[in-house]
C-alpha cells in the first residue's frame, strides 16, 4: 500500500474504531462482535508498524474507551486509569516479551533482562472502578472513565457488601491508599435478575458485564444493594501513612496483592508467579478448563512484569502500560437456527437485517439474535431462514454469524429477500451505494465508506423509526439529559411530540397525567428543556442531524457563516469553499437548506423558544478559513494563525482551547503542515509533535498559550 492511501486508510480505521469503542464502553450497547473490532484494530496496528509516522498517541485506538456520564458528579484520577493492550495467542505473547526486553538495549537497566518474573491473575469481564481510603475509611469510589476523569458513585460501591468500609491496617496509620479492581456480577444472579425482568417486561442484560455496569449508573444505591455485587481487588496507588511510619516492603505486584489481602480485600484466586513465559502459558492453558465453571464471567488473563522498578522504567505508551497484557482465550461457538431476519431502520433510515435465532447459550450468556450489517453480508454467508448457523462470542460479549452449515439443509429453507418497503412505515425502499446511506455523524465521527455495497434506505422523513432515532440524536446535542428515548417514545406514542420542535412547548399537566411520571418528574423535566433552549450555532447544526454534517463539520460551517439565514441563502459554491468540506458535505448541506420542510422545522424551533447564539462577527472567518476582511485584526489577536492540538492539556480541554482560538480570530486544523502556526503540546504528545519539529513549526504548552491569550 502507498503511503497516501495507508494514511487514507488509518484515519478511516481510526474512526470506525471510535464509534465501536463509544458504542461498547459508554452506551453499554455493543453492536459488532469483538472479531471485527479486533479486526480493525489489528489492520490498523499492522499499518503504523509499517508506516510509524502516522502514529498520535492522542487518537482512538490508543485511548481508553469509556467517558463519564453527566448524571453524576465528576471525579479526576490523580493516576491515569490505564486500559490494557490484548494478545491472542502464544506468538503475540512471545513479541510482547521480546519488544520489553528490546528497551533494554535503549538505555533501560534490567538487572537481568533475560530473567524476568510474570504475575499471573484472572481478568474479570465487570466495570473497572477506583476506591479511595483515608485514615483507613473508605471516603469515594469513582468508574474509570476516560481514564482522566470518571464518576462518583461513591454510595453506589458502599452497597457491594465485600468492599470494606474501614482497613484492617494493623499499627500503621494509612493516611492516604487508592484500590483499584473490578466490580462483578455472578452468571447466576444475572440469570435470576433477567428472570425478573422478563416478568415485569424490562429489557434484559446481554451479559455479566452490562448488568454490572448498569447497576453502578443507578442513582438509587438500593438497586445496587438489590443486585448482589462483587468487588475483586486487583492494585493499589499513591499510599501515604502517617508520620515516623513506614510501608511493608511493596518491590512487586505480587506483593502488592498480598497486601491488599492483608487489608482485607476480595481478590482473585486464580494468581501465580511465573518465572519465565513457559510458566506463564501452563498456567493459561490450566486456568482454560477451569474458567467455565467458574461463578463469574472472564476476559481471560492478565500478565504483567512483577518487579515494579521495571514495570516503572517500561513505562506507558498511549492508553496502556507496556509492562502488562491481556491473553484473550478464543471466542466460544455454537450452532442454533434461524428463524427470522428483521429490518432495522436507522436514523438516516439505512435498513439493517438483524438475525434472530433459537435462544442459544454462548459463553455463559444466553442470545437470540446477531445484526448482520447489510443485504452485502446475508448474500456472501448465502444466508437462509431456516439454517443452521454457527455463531460465536468474541471476547465474551457479542454474537456473530460466522458461517452456514449448509448440509444440514433440509429443503424448506427461505430465502431473504431483499426488502420493497420500509417495515416502520410502508415506505418504498430505495437502493443506493452504502458511501452514500450508511455514511452518518455520531459524536463527530463519520463511518468508513465502503465503496463496494449498497444499502437499503428508507426515504420517508415522517418514518417513525428514523423519527425516533433523530430524537435521541437530537436531545443529545441539546444535552436535554431528563429526556432518555424510553421517556421520547412516552411521549410520542401519547401524541405530546411529533417532532423535535414540540419539546420546548410541553405543558406540566400533560407530563405529569403520563403513566409513571409525575409532577415532581414533569418539573424535572421542564426545568432541563428551559435551561437548554439556549444553544451555540454549531451545536444547533449539528443537532438539525444533516447528512454528513458531525459536530466538527458544524463548528466550521458556524464559524464561516455566523448564522441559520446567512447559511440557508449560501450558494453551494460558498459552502464548498470552506476549507474542510468537500463537494458531498457541501451538496448536503445546500440540498436540506433548499427543502422547504427543513426550513419550516427550524423557523418553528425558533418559535417554540429556542435561542440560537450567532458566532459574533469578529469571530467569524472567510470562506477559505482566513478572517473575514472587514474586521478589525487588531481586536482579534489570532487573526490568519493556525493552531494544532496534542496530548493531554493540565487544565483546559480540547473543546475549551477550540472554542477560544475560534472566538480570537484563529483556525484550528486536525494536522500538521507547513502552514501551522503554532502546534500546541500537552502531556503524552504524539507524532504531530515530532513533525511539528520537523518542519519548523513553533510548540507551546498551555501556559505559553494562556499567556497569549
Amino acid at each position: 500500500m502507498e503511503k497516501l492511501s495507508a494514511e487514507d486508510r488509518i484515519n478511516k480505521l481510526r474512526k470506525e474504531i471510535a464509534y465501536l469503542r463509544e458504542a461498547y464502553h459508554i452506551k453499554n450497547d455493543p453492536n459488532v462482535t469483538d472479531d471485527i473490532y479486533d479486526s480493525l484494530n489489528k489492520e490498523l496496528k499492522k499499518l503504523l508498524e509499517k508506516f510509524p509516522e502516522f502514529n498520535d498517541i492522542n487518537s482512538f485506538e490508543n485511548r481508553i474507551a469509556g467517558k463519564p456520564l453527566d448524571k453524576f458528579l465528576k471525579v479526576k484520577h490523580k493516576t491515569r486509569m490505564l486500559s490494557l493492550n490484548d494478545v491472542f495467542n502464544e506468538q503475540e505473547l512471545y513479541d510482547w516479551e521480546k519488544r520489553i526486553k528490546k528497551l533494554n538495549s535503549q538505555g533501560l537497566t534490567f538487572s537481568d533482562p533475560h530473567a524476568l518474573n510474570y504475575f499471573c491473575e484472572v481478568k474479570f469481564d465487570g466495570l473497572a472502578v477506583s476506591l479511595i481510603y483515608k485514615n483507613g475509611k473508605f471516603f469515594q469510589g469513582s468508574t474509570r472513565g476516560d481514564g482522566e476523569i470518571g464518576e462518583d458513585i461513591t454510595e453506589n460501591l458502599k452497597m457491594i457488601k465485600n468492599i470494606p468500609l474501614h482497613l484492617s491496617q494493623g499499627q500503621t496509620l494509612l493516611e492516604y491508599l487508592e484500590v483499584r479492581g473490578e466490580v462483578i456480577m455472578e452468571k447466576d444472579t444475572l440469570l435470576a435478575l433477567n428472570k425478573k425482568r422478563k416478568e415485569q417486561g424490562e429489557v434484559l442484560f446481554a451479559n455479566t458485564r452490562n448488568a454490572a455496569a448498569g447497576s453502578l449508573r443507578q442513582l438509587d444505591s438500593k438497586i445496587v444493594q438489590e443486585r448482589n455485587l462483587d468487588f475483586f481487588a486487583y492494585d493499589l496507588f499513591m499510599t501515604q501513612v502517617g508520620k515516623g511510619q513506614t510501608l511493608p516492603d511493596l518491590h512487586t505486584h505480587s506483593a502488592k496483592h498480598k497486601y491488599l489481602r492483608e487489608l482485607g480485600f476480595n481478590l482473585a484466586s486464580h494468581e501465580v508467579l511465573c518465572k519465565n513465559l513457559e510458566e506463564v502459558i501452563i498456567f493459561i492453558k490450566k486456568f482454560e478448563k477451569t474458567r467455565p465453571n467458574l461463578p463469574y464471567g472472564t476476559d481471560g488473563i492478565v500478565i504483567c512484569v512483577d518487579d515494579l522498578k521495571i514495570q516503572e522504567n517500561l513505562g506507558v505508551v498511549g492508553k496502556a502500560p507496556r509492562h502488562t497484557v491481556a491473553f484473550k482465550y478464543p471466542a466460544e461457538k455454537a450452532t442454533t437456527i434461524v428463524k427470522d431476519i428483521q429490518m432495522k431502520v436507522g436514523r438516516t433510515g439505512v435498513l439493517t437485517p438483524l438475525a434472530i435465532f433459537e435462544p442459544t447459550l454462548v459463553a455463559g450468556s444466553t442470545v437470540s439474535k446477531a445484526t448482520l450489517h447489510n443485504m452485502d453480508q446475508i448474500e456472501r454467508l448465502n444466508l437462509k431462514i431456516g439454517d443452521t448457523v454457527v455463531i460465536e462470542k468474541a471476547g465474551d460479549v457479542i454474537p456473530k454469524v460466522v458461517e452456514v452449515l449448509t448440509r444440514l439443509r433440509t429443503g424448506k429453507e427461505k430465502k431473504i429477500l431483499i426488502p420493497k418497503f420500509c417495515p416502520a412505515c410502508g415506505e418504498g425502499v430505495e437502493k443506493r451505494n452504502l458511501n452514500y446511506a450508511i455514511t452518518q455523524v455520531r459524536k463527530g465521527l463519520t463511518l468508513p465508506d465502503l465503496q463496494a455495497s449498497v444499502a437499503y434506505y428508507c426515504p420517508n422523513s415522517k418514518c417513525p423509526a428514523k423519527n425516533q432515532r433523530y430524537l435521541d440524536h437530537f436531545v443529545s446535542v441539546f444535552k436535554i439529559y431528563e429526556l432518555g428515548p424510553k421517556i421520547l417514545k412516552k411521549f410520542r406514542d401519547a401524541n405530546l411530540i411529533n417532532d423535535a420542535a414540540d419539546i420546548f412547548i410541553l405543558k406540566k399537566d400533560e407530563i405529569a397525567n403520563l403513566e409513571g411520571m409525575g409532577e415532581k418528574s414533569a418539573e424535572n423535566i421542564l426545568q432541563e428543556i428551559e435551561i437548554k433552549k439556549k444553544i451555540l450555532l454549531a451545536k444547533f447544526l449539528w443537532a438539525l442531524g444533516i447528512l454528513h454534517v458531525g459536530e466538527e463539520t458544524a463548528r466550521d460551517l458556524a464559524a464561516s457563516f455566523g448564522s441559520i439565514p446567512k447559511l440557508a441563502t449560501a450558494d453551494l459554491e460558498e459552502i464548498n469553499s470552506i476549507e474542510n468540506i468537500g463537494p458531498v458535505v457541501s451538496k448536503s448541506v445546500f440540498d436540506y437548506f433548499r427543502n422547504q420542510n427543513n426550513l419550516n422545522f427550524i423557523e418553528k424551533l425558533i418559535k417554540n423558544g429556542v435561542i440560537i447564539q450567532d458566532v459574533p462577527q469578529k469571530s467569524r472567518f472567510d470562506l477559505k478559513g482566513a478572517q473575514r476582511s472587514n474586521l478589525d485584526s487588531k481586536k482579534l489577536k489570532f487573526s490568519g494563525l493556525i493552531f494544532v492540538l496534542t496530548g493531554t492539556l493540565p487544565t483546559m480541554s480540547r473543546d475549551l482551547v477550540k472554542e477560544k482560538i475560534i472566538s480570537l480570530g484563529g483556525k484550528v486544523s486536525s494536522s500538521i503542515s507547513k502552514n501551522t502556526s503554532y502546534l500546541v503540546a500537552g502531556d503524552d504528545p504524539g507524532s504531530k509533535f515530532a513533525l511539528a519539529q520537523k518542519l519548523g513549526v513553533k510548540i507551546i504548552e498551555e501556559k505559553e498559550f494562556l499567556k497569549m491569550l
